[in-house]
């Protein structure tokens, strides 16, 4: 008991004496594994609402839209095939609300709700034939459009009239992905509701969900319904509603995961760092205490007890912060209760290891106390060497040499300032990349501020009012439409913009843009889908017409996971007769978009259905207070690691102080070359992670978009100016770091340095 007692308070005692760095410790592996649990969180998230949604509504596994009403029972019937859900009839509409005409799907179900398929309602209640002028509205539609409870739906239907519906619920679904990236946005009426908005069954189509017995039997289930159906507008299966879910958390849950385990293992090196350094600072007290009879074992146990509580200690901070952080600034659920269990198990093994092996170092300390420990001695560093070549000042010169009088000490200084920085780095890439996005949007395919549909206009009465906008500089017709692939039993967009002679100006990153009919270029995403290459011919089918497309270039596509086909609109005409649905605008450089919907709007007395480009960088948003605490983290690992090697630095050189005063240098000089004995690793380390990030940055960013379907090419390295103020910020705030213990050892009595070296270093 009196031994367990004597090392809880040797351990109290030391850490009182060095309590800022402890603290930066703690906070250091703190913030690392709240990013960590963070992005978990995140990445779970990504798939976690299709997945609790499917669950919740017992969903269908595809989704078949036709033209005519199928019959539900031959497909019930076929291999595969559990249960189904509809035909439900469904009609485009246009939803009037402050100037805004998002689209919209009026899906007709019934008022007990269906087995299959089931909208979750999370507000309000579900349709009633007591409420016939009631609706309900999907919730990331009803979020985008700013509709509540008792909030009255004004439609505009195909054939010109308009009809007021009253939002009575908000419910969730698995049927489709979230609105905007998905469209149309959904709502949810009477069949008797529907037949009276629209009447014209030729305006509508029917939509049906089959639920499978295998849910890996989608592909091949897929095709048996496109051989027994005709007329087939579109399919689409779960794994497209689940992706379509997950694109934006798992963007960013892979960007705080790499965050995290980079800085999990910077923070472990800055552990190890820290009980290496304590270990050599505490030599004759780990010597008298086992002079008064602790072990190796024991020893060794105290160490790793004093340091890996430190680690431990943040570990458990982080995981209370990771788990409230993503539920009270981010909006997601909490982490599954496996993911963190699996991270904090994983960060304590990385800290009990860091620590591990210099707490076994500490416990080979021999019981009979050693003189003061001196730096060893050897030849001259190259750099001390070129120092005196060139004649630097006397005190640079000896910084030089103390820089790296202990190799593998200053080895790991310098590693472990340069992860933290090397990330830093990657942070500033992503900002960057955010940042061009932002400021240049055609870089992802978004030439066009303005997309413009004739609303209750003609075709030719919106072109010719958009012709004497003065703000717009080009304008391209288009129309976007379904294709069934090949093999894959599932439906692609295609979309047809521009003609083959005046294309729409596409960022092509690889390849070229289509100029003559029958050319097209695809997104990362379709073509790993088709499993085809630039220069490949595909065969899809539109409308039941073939439709063959060689694919000539490759483009940056954000939108469907880059699993769109894009040509010129005469391909389209040439087979289909397609005719524009839209207009979308290329503004004048300096024209505000804003200022020309307006008067576009204006012009046309309303009838015009004028909307802005909503640029995919906007809803990653998040990202910039995300990298900003993840720097500012980073930056602890750095300083906890600076303080390590300034602490060192001045144990190993607190008898040279004697010797430099006696010689005659004045305490600026002796500050002088403590300061320059640290700036170079820190120099070195800065300089180093700035390089290694610099370089890969791109790289990594290109990988993420091609993983995710968007497509290489939109990796943005930092500015040379940032990266130049990032590497002076740093090594400027290092430098003053280490200049306050540095003036405060300068200024010691030479028979205080030389007691100083003397005591135990906890107690100095």
């Amino acid at each position: 008991m009196s031994t367990a007692r004597a090392a809880t308070r040797w351990i109290s005692a030391d850490l009182r004496a060095r309590k800022g760095q402890a603290a930066l410790t703690v906070l250091a592996v703190a913030g690392i594994l709240a990013a960590l649990l963070t992005g978990a969180t995140l990445l779970e998230e990504g798939t976690n609402p299709w997945r609790s949604l499917f669950g919740q509504t017992n969903g269908a596994h595809i989704w078949i839209h036709t033209t005519e009403r199928p019959d539900v029972w031959r497909l019930r019937e076929l291999d595969g095939v559990a249960t189904s859900a509809g035909p439900y009839r469904s009609a485009p509409v246009t939803l009037v609300q402050d100037g805004k005409r998002p689209q919209a799907a009026l899906r007709g179900l019934p008022a007990q709700l269906p087995e299959v398929a089931r909208p979750q309602v999370q507000e309000g209640r579900w349709l009633s034939s007591e409420q016939p002028d009631g609706a309900v509205v999907e919730r990331s539609f009803a979020r985008a459009s700013g509709l509540r409870l008792g909030a009255p739906l004004t439609l505009n239907t195909v054939g010109g009239s308009r009809q007021v519906l009253y939002v009575r619920g908000i419910a969730d679904s698995a049927e489709q992905g979230f609105y905007p990236e998905w469209t149309p946005g959904l709502i949810w009426v009477l069949p008797s509701t529907l037949d009276r908005i629209e009447p014209k069954h030729e305006l509508s189509e029917w939509v049906t969900g089959l639920r499978l017995a295998d849910a890996d039997a989608t592909q091949v289930v897929s095709q048996r319904v496109l051989v027994e159906l005709r007329q087939v507008e579109r399919v689409y299966t779960w794994r497209e509603v689940r992706a379509a879910m997950e694109l934006d958390n798992r963007l960013l849950g892979t960007l705080l995961a790499l965050f995290g385990v980079v800085g999990l293992v910077a923070a472990a090196l800055a552990l190890a760092n820290a009980a290496g350094g304590r270990v050599l600072g505490q030599l004759r007290d780990l010597a008298t205490l086992k002079s008064l009879g602790f072990t190796r074992g024991q020893v060794a146990l105290l160490l790793v007890a004093e340091h890996g509580a430190l680690g431990l200690l943040g570990i458990g901070i982080g995981l209370a912060a990771g788990w409230v952080l993503p539920v009270v600034l981010l909006g997601a659920g909490a982490a599954a209760p496996l993911p963190v269990l699996a991270i904090g198990a994983g960060a304590a093994l990385v800290v009990l290891a860091a620590v591990g092996l210099p707490a076994w170092r500490g416990g080979r300390t021999p019981p009979i106390p050693a003189a003061p420990a001196a730096p060893p001695r050897g030849h001259l560093s190259r750099l001390a060497r070129l120092a005196l070549l060139v004649r630097l000042p006397p005190a640079l010169v000896l910084g030089t040499r103390d820089a790296f009088t202990r190799r593998v000490p200053a080895f790991l200084t310098a590693f472990g300032l340069a992860v933290p920085m090397m990330m830093i780095t990657i942070g500033l890439g992503v900002w960057a990349t955010l940042d061009g996005f932002l400021k240049n949007p055609e870089q992802v395919g978004q030439s066009a501020a303005l997309i413009v549909k004739t609303g209750k206009l003609t075709q030719g009465q919106a072109e010719e009012l958009i012709a004497r906008e003065p703000g717009v500089e080009r304008s391209y017709p288009g129309s976007t439409v379904n294709a069934l692939a090949p093999g894959e039993a599932r439906s692609v967009q295609v979309r047809a913009i521009g003609g083959s002679r005046e294309p729409y100006p596409y960022p092509v990153a690889e390849g070229r843009g289509y100029s003559q009919p029958g050319e097209g270029v695809a997104g990362q995403g379709l073509l790993d889908l088709l499993g085809v290459k630039i220069g490949d011919r595909v065969r899809l089918t539109v409308g039941g017409s073939p439709l063959i497309v060689r694919i000539v270039g490759r483009v940056v596509e954000p939108d469907l996971d880059g699993q769109v086909l894009s040509v010129g609109l005469d391909t389209l005409e040439a087979k289909d007769s397609v005719p524009p649905g839209y207009h979308a605008l290329v503004l004048k450089p300096g024209a505000d978009p804003g200022e020309v919907r307006l008067r576009l709007l204006s012009a046309s007395q309303e009838g015009l259905d004028v909307q802005r480009v909503v640029n995919p960088a906007e809803r990653l948003g998040v990202l910039r207070p995300v990298i900003a605490a993840l720097i500012a983290v980073l930056a602890l690992i750095g300083l906890a690691n600076l303080l390590t090697a300034i602490g060192l630095g001045l144990r190993d050189h607190a008898s040279d102080l004697a010797v430099l005063k006696a010689m005659g240098l004045t305490p600026r000089q002796v500050t002088a070359t403590l300061v320059t004995a640290t700036g170079l690793l820190v120099v070195a380390g800065v300089l180093t992670g700035t390089a290694v990030g610099a370089a890969t940055v791109t790289g990594l960013i290109d990988l993420q978009g091609h993983t995710s379907g968007v497509g290489a090419g939109i990796g943005r390295p930092p500015a040379a100016a940032t990266l130049v103020v990032t590497v002076l910020a740093a090594v400027s705030a290092a430098l003053a770091v280490a200049l306050i213990p540095a003036r405060r050892a300068a200024r010691a009595h030479v028979t205080t340095a030389r007691l100083t070296h003397g005591v135990p270093s906890g107690r100095s």
